[in-house]
Parts: C-alpha cells; sequence; structure tokens
C-alpha cells in the first residue's frame, strides 16, 4: 500500500546531503579521456597500471537514499550537490527502490546514491496517454522521469514507471567495502538494482574498449544513456586524490558526441524577441535525435543562413549541442534537386506589418507596441532573475494580451480576480495564487527592477552594476552618458541604450505606473571589502566550466570583489578558460591578459592575500 502514494503536498522540504553529492568533470574526446588518466597517475605518483569501474552514464535524475537500521527514512534530489529537494514520499513509489534493506544485519547509516530514470518504453507509452488526454507530451526520458519525481502529488508518481539504479554509497570504507566495483557488488545484495553493463577494467585500454561498445550499442539499449563513467576502483586511491570544489578527481564522465540526423527542412519562420530583434527559425520534418523530437531549431540571423548556405526544402544535417539544444549543423548538397527556395529576411514585422530595420547582423521591429514585443517582455519581466512572479508562464501572458487584459509589464498589477476567471485554464484557486504572487513581486530590488525593465544589452550582472552605482531609479533615470561611462563593465553601447530607453517617454510612463501601482525597490546594499579575495579585479569567463555553472561563477566572483564583464578589453585582470573557449582567448593573448585555466582560478581564489 506505500507503493501508491499520497496526496498532493505544498512544496518540498530541503535535503541537505551529509557528504556532498558532488557533479562529475566531462571529458568531451579521447584527448581529454587520457588527461584525466595522465593527471590520475601523476597525482598518485605512480607508473603502475591502475584499474578502473566503468558504467553507462545514465540520463536521468541523481537522487541519494539515506536508511536508518535498514528502513529507508529519507530521500531526495542532488540539487547542487550540498543541498536538494526531500522527495521521500514519491521515491517510495518507485518499485526498485527497496524500502527495507535485503540483509538480516543492516548497517546503522546506508546514504546509497544512484539515479532515477524512466525507460524508452515506459516515455513512450506515457506519452501516448497524455496524447489521448490532450495533455503535453514530454520532450524525453529525462524530463518525463525529473518531472514525474518531482510531482507534489505522489500519487502521480507512484503512476509512472520509474526506476531506480544505485551507482555508490557515501562511505564505502566505512560499510567494509575497499572498491568501487565491491560498492556495486554490495549494492545487488542489499536489493538495489545495478547496471548490467559495468565493467572493471585493468588497464585503460580496456576503459577506451569499454567506451567504443557501449556507444555502439546506444541506440539498442532500453534507457538512455548520453556516455560512460569511469571510477578509480580503489576507494583507498580515491580518498588520496580527493575532491575539487564541485567534483570528485579520482572519476570522470566521458561524453558520447552529440547525435546526429538528417531530416527535411520544410519552412523557416520568424519570431519577434522582446527587443523587437526577428529570428528565423527552421522548420524541419520531425526527426528523433539523441532521443529526443526535433521539429524546430533556431538559425540565429540572416548572415548564419548565408554562411550555411541552408535553403527551404534541404536535406539536412540536425543534431543536439551537447545533447540538449537542437542546431541545424549543415545542408546534403548531394541531396538538391534545384527545387529548393533560398530564404530571405522579411523587410517588415510579422506579427504586426511594421518596418523591420536592419541592425548589423539582425533587422528589428520598430513598433514597440508590437504584441510579440509586448508577450516577451513581459516573460521577462516576470522571470526568476528578474521580478520572480511565480506562475507567470507563456500560455498565461498569450492570453493576457490576447485578450487585452495587458498592454505593458505595469498593467499586471491592476488584474482583478475576476479578470483572471474569465482567461481560458484559470479557477478560483490559481487566479488567487497568481494574483499574490504578482503582489509579492511588488517588493524588488533595484538591480532586479532594472534587470526587469529590458533595457537592450543590459543583463542581470550589469543591472547590479547600475544600481549599485547609481543608488535609485531616480537618479539612474536621469544620467547621461558620460555618467554611465565611469561605471566598471559599461561600454558605450550599453550606455547609449539606457539614455535612449530613458528619453523615450512610453518606458517613463510604464515605469510611473509601476511605482503608482505599488512597486517599492529596495537601494542596493554597497559593500567595499578590500580584503576580499579578488577586490577590485575585474575577470572575464570564456568556454565551458566544468565546476561551475556560469550564473555560479559569476555570483562567486563578486561575493570574492571581483567584477565580471563579458568582453575582454586591456583593463581585464584575467581571462578564465573553460572548455572550447572562443575568440575572447585570442584577443586576450594579444593584449597580454593574464590567462588562467580553471585549476589554476581555484588555486587564485583560495590564496591567501598578502
Amino acid at each position: 500500500s506505500r507503493r501508491v502514494g499520497a496526496p498532493a503536498r505544498e512544496n518540498f522540504p530541503p535535503m541537505r546531503h551529509r557528504i556532498p553529492l558532488l557533479s562529475l568533470d566531462n571529458a568531451m574526446n579521447a584527448e581529454e579521456l587520457q588527461a584525466f588518466h595522465l593527471r590520475v597517475r601523476r597525482w598518485l605518483a605512480t607508473d603502475e597500471e591502475l584499474a578502473f569501474c566503468c558504467e553507462p552514464k545514465f540520463d536521468g535524475l541523481a537522487v541519494e537514499l539515506v536508511y536508518q537500521d535498514g528502513i529507508l527514512v529519507r530521500g531526495g534530489t542532488r540539487g547542487d550537490g550540498f543541498t536538494g529537494e526531500e522527495v521521500t514520499r514519491n521515491l517510495q513509489t518507485i518499485p526498485s527502490i527497496p524500502l527495507r534493506l535485503h540483509i538480516p544485519n543492516p548497517p546503522p547509516l546506508l546514504e546509497a546514491r544512484g539515479e532515477v530514470i524512466m525507460s524508452r518504453g515506459a516515455f513512450e507509452q506515457l506519452n501516448r496517454e497524455r496524447s489521448r488526454q490532450g495533455e503535453g507530451l514530454f520532450a524525453n526520458p529525462r524530463n518525463a522521469a525529473a518531472g514525474s519525481l518531482r510531482q507534489l502529488d505522489s500519487r502521480i508518481t507512484a503512476r509512472r514507471a520509474l526506476e531506480f539504479y544505485a551507482y555508490g554509497v557515501s562511505e564505502p570504507l566505512a560499510l567494509g567495502v575497499d572498491s568501487q566495483y565491491a560498492v556495486l557488488e554490495y549494492l545487488s545484495a542489499l536489493g538495489f538494482k545495478i547496471n548490467p553493463d559495468r565493467q572493471l577494467c585493468t588497464d585503460f585500454h580496456q576503459v577506451s574498449a569499454f567506451i567504443e561498445h557501449m556507444q555502439s550499442r546506444r541506440e539498442e539499449l532500453p534507457y538512455e544513456i548520453d556516455g560512460v563513467v569511469i571510477k578509480l576502483d580503489r576507494v583507498n586511491l580515491q580518498e588520496r586524490l580527493g575532491v575539487k570544489a564541485r567534483a570528485p578527481r579520482w572519476v570522470v564522465a566521458y561524453k558520447f558526441p552529440p547525435t546526429q540526423a538528417t531530416t527535411q527542412l520544410r519552412d523557416i519562420m520568424i519570431q519577434v524577441g522582446r527587443t523587437g530583434v526577428l529570428t528565423p527559425v527552421a522548420v524541419l520534418e520531425p526527426v528523433v535525435v539523441g532521443g529526443a523530437r526535433v521539429s524546430r531549431a533556431t538559425l540565429h540571423n540572416e548572415d548564419e543562413i548565408r554562411r550555411k548556405d541552408l535553403r527551404v526544402g534541404d536535406t539536412v544535417i540536425v543534431q543536439r549541442a551537447g545533447d540538449v539544444i537542437p542546431e541545424v549543423v549543415a545542408p546534403v548538397l548531394s541531396r538538391r534537386n534545384g527545387s529548393e527556395g533560398v530564404f530571405s529576411m522579411p523587410e517588415i514585422c510579422p506579427v504586426c506589418g511594421s518596418p523591420a530595420v536592419r541592425e548589423g547582423v539582425v533587422r528589428r521591429c520598430i513598433n514597440m507596441s508590437c504584441p510579440s514585443i509586448v508577450k516577451e517582455g513581459i516573460f521577462h519581466f516576470a522571470s526568476k532573475e528578474a521580478m520572480n512572479i511565480d506562475g507567470l508562464g507563456r500560455r498565461t501572458i498569450d492570453r493576457m494580451v490576447e485578450n487585452a487584459l495587458v498592454k505593458n509589464v505595469a498593467d499586471l498589477y491592476g488584474l482583478h480576480l475576476d479578470d483572471l476567471m474569465r482567461l481560458e485554464g484559470f479557477a478560483e484557486l490559481s487566479a488567487t495564487n497568481l494574483l499574490e504572487a504578482i503582489a509579492i513581486s511588488r517588493n524588488a530590488t533595484l538591480a532586479r527592477f532594472v534587470f526587469a525593465l529590458g533595457i537592450p544589452h543590459v543583463g542581470s550582472v550589469a543591472a547590479r552594476a547600475l544600481a549599485e552605482h547609481a543608488g535609485s531609479l531616480a537618479s539612474l533615470m536621469e544620467s547621461t552618458q558620460e555618467d554611465l561611462l565611469s561605471v566598471a563593465g559599461i561600454g558605450p553601447q550599453i550606455a547609449a541604450s539606457i539614455v535612449e530607453f530613458f528619453a523615450n517617454t512610453q518606458n517613463r510612463k510604464v515605469i510611473e505606473e509601476l511605482l503608482a501601482y505599488g512597486v517599492r525597490l529596495e537601494a542596493p546594499q554597497i559593500t567595499d571589502d578590500k580584503t576580499a579575495p579578488l577586490a577590485g579585479k575585474r575577470l572575464c569567463f570564456t568556454g565551458k566550466l566544468a565546476t561551475w555553472g556560469r550564473n555560479q561563477a559569476r555570483a562567486l566572483v563578486e561575493t570574492l570583489g571581483a567584477q565580471v564583464v563579458d568582453s575582454v578589453s586591456s583593463g581585464l585582470d584575467y581571462l578564465v578558460v573553460g572548455s572550447d573557449p572562443g575568440s575572447k582567448l585570442d584577443k586576450a593573448r594579444s593584449l597580454g591578459v593574464p590567462v588562467l585555466t580553471e585549476d589554476e582560478f581555484q588555486q587564485l581564489i583560495r590564496a591567501p592575500r598578502p
């Protein structure tokens, strides 16, 4: 009876991991994999062959299960590695998770780590059922598993065919287990499912062979994988290597190359963004790429289409960049028959019919009352980094604009219960909840508000710098271009954009309406800690960071007293380089700007100040 779930709860409490459940460094090719191997041997100061335990990398959701005296008492998601969401009731509904360990004398404490997944077959069946019921479809099994596990009503989770595969424990030696391969055998004996395709490799040639074997079998497996996890087998050697800020040094995830497919480019449609930019989007004959059904892909701008020589009707190669974002790689020229059409960007906005003016590589609708600009502007205004209006999604915004309930962001604060009740999909409870979320957003920091306004070229970091510089909205609105250029990180383009935005009478009117509706702005708390590790420094990041996401890196650097900028100039103190760096690296070298690898950056922020 405990597998059927329980009534809905209001939210998920935090789940703090006693021992961090860290993410993994990635190896994207054979060279990076070999570099990992050499690092491990160098750090261990050995020329002997090392054993590695290899397992397919599930494309699911990492969780931790806590057992006390053999009883499952708590379980939650990985989150940021230190704190996740406790979803115990939902995890208890998964049949492959033992509620009681299958041994007579269980350990007093066991923290099992693993992955919640949905098989390909279960995913297809779920989408068929949702289609029959007129519900939205999940994009792939990973999304379906994550969405199913995070249901507030665990009875819904119980109806989804989720599976759990264990791959580790928090403290192997405390359980008397001295190798990763033995950990898997131990978990199996306790009643957990473990991946049958694991392999203990006694030298690194076997590791490479195992990767090739799993990559060749990738599409025939009943579940989705996106690579192979390679772990140093001996636990005592793992402990000697230790961990970095966000990942252990003794394990790497080898990521398979993006899966590609060919399909037809049926059309190129135009989307209009919140700043009026017209973006061409490829309309594709639906095709499964890397386990996800792809029917749309951004083409960025007209110059990009010309560079790739894409034509409507072409057979094209499609891939999911990083196994996530669909992109059109190139046309298959041998398939052309002469019937393909050359694409030209429209000179008028396809939504409102206003002129679309060429600005650099893009075209922009000049009508700021264009419905698409209004919708995208409201969506940006309500986003998490901006005013954080929970529950205000694209569908709701579309209905509000189409029913003339809102013409700009200020109109959100004039909505009443009766207004929302007129919209499709709203009942009294959902309408009340949205109105409460809008009311809560009336209290915001100046930085959030400036970002929410959607000033072209002003991101969240620039908004924070502007708020700290000006101190108040009134002061910022009266700032001259010369004033703004004195703000670190604000260049001529951003400064001109800010002055132009606040000179617009319509923008000023919307701001006045927002303040009249009771939006209150908290002045920034400016700190000047000269002892911070990076006090007064200017940093820029390029490439993909293995340890942090880009927003996490920005936040970390700012707490250490530095400023993160988006471009390389002679005034930059450091360029931090991840994998696949772009042109910023070449420019930094030409200007003599110090370049730091990610490891060197970690050493810098830990170094004591003189």
